[in-house]
């Protein structure tokens, strides 16, 4: 039997995926607090264990950190944060990068003990039926995905990141927005590494008119897109709204295809996050996608329109 990679093996433990008689995955659906409309309040006992991760890596980071006498303000100054941070991820209402992680395990001579919890930490600051996708971001050669009513998360401001999270009902808790902050926006290495996924987004127009958060908010998301989709690897192109044929009614979706070739579709609604390993579901969204592509706008089509709505501002 081959070895699984990380992704692969995130997916079936948050799925539950299994194989049949002639190695084919099957279609899996994981029900739960959604990635964006969880309550918050209704959390599951996964996502509880997460939590207790995450607690239990503060701790020993606080332990550490007695240990080489060192006071939360002058360790958090070595690191490049403030006490009150350095605080807060002690008592486990903030995760640490992985970045982070390993510079305090240079700087408390933790000899490695710290970097033991990396990538426990990384993967709990998900909601457990995300944590397959998060792993497959990290392993994509290419990513596509198609959205109808907001950014997507990879593409997103921080202050969009927020002013979304804090329009959830019932409402989310401070820690809980600020874990779901730091998570999307760990998310976004994928823009850095290197060989370059190739990324495509494509983005119903009535997205870039809702003003969440106000207008300010709209204006840096939008700004934002333009910066992005200037980069070679990215495309980023328009769904016109007065367009009378669209390929992409059933709502959104992302596919991702890692180096083996192999297609991964993920959909989200209401709740319910849905990670498709059949490589016959993976063929067909990847090539509902390719129509979508044709007939939105072009990439310089679709970032004239964008510059035009943010000039409307």
């Amino acid at each position: 039997m081959a070895e699984r990679t990380g992704a692969e093996a995130g997916a079936e433990a948050v799925t539950g995926e299994r194989k049949n008689g002639d190695g084919a995955g099957a279609t899996v659906v994981s029900l739960g607090d959604g990635w964006e409309n969880d309550g918050g309040a209704g959390r599951r006992p996964e996502d509880e264990a997460g939590r207790g991760i995450v607690v239990a890596f503060g701790q020993t980071m606080k332990t550490l950190r007695v240990r080489e006498g060192l006071e939360r303000e002058e360790f958090g100054r070595q690191l490049g944060y403030s006490a009150s941070t350095i605080a807060s991820f002690e008592q486990g209402r903030r995760i640490p990068t992985p970045r982070t992680i390993e510079r305090a395990d240079e700087v408390l001579g933790a000899g490695g003990l710290l970097c033991l919890w990396k990538e426990q930490v990384e993967r709990a600051q998900y909601p457990v039926f995300f944590q397959g996708m998060a792993a497959l971001e990290k392993e994509a050669v290419e990513l596509v995905a198609y959205d109808t009513l907001v950014v997507k998360g990879l593409l997103q401001t921080e202050e969009y990141m927020r002013a979304l999270l804090a329009m959830r009902r019932p409402p989310l808790d401070e820690e809980t927005i600020e874990q779901r902050v730091t998570a999307r926006l760990a998310r976004r290495d994928i823009f850095e590494r290197r060989p370059a996924p190739l990324l495509s987004f494509v983005l119903d127009e009535a997205i870039l008119r809702r003003p969440y958060g106000g207008k300010s908010v709209l204006r840096g998301q939008l700004e934002h897109l333009l910066l992005i989709g200037q980069r070679r690897n990215v495309e980023i192109q328009v769904m016109p709204v007065d367009r009378e044929d669209n390929a992409g009614v059933n709502g959104p979706f992302t596919v991702v295809t890692r180096k083996d070739g192999k297609k991964f579709v993920y959909a989200e609604a209401q709740g319910i996050g849905s990670l498709q390993t059949d490589p016959e579901q993976g063929v067909l969204a990847a090539a509902r996608y390719g129509i979508i592509r044709s007939q939105a706008l072009s990439p310089r089509e679709s970032l004239e329109l964008i510059e035009g709505v943010l000039g409307s501002l």
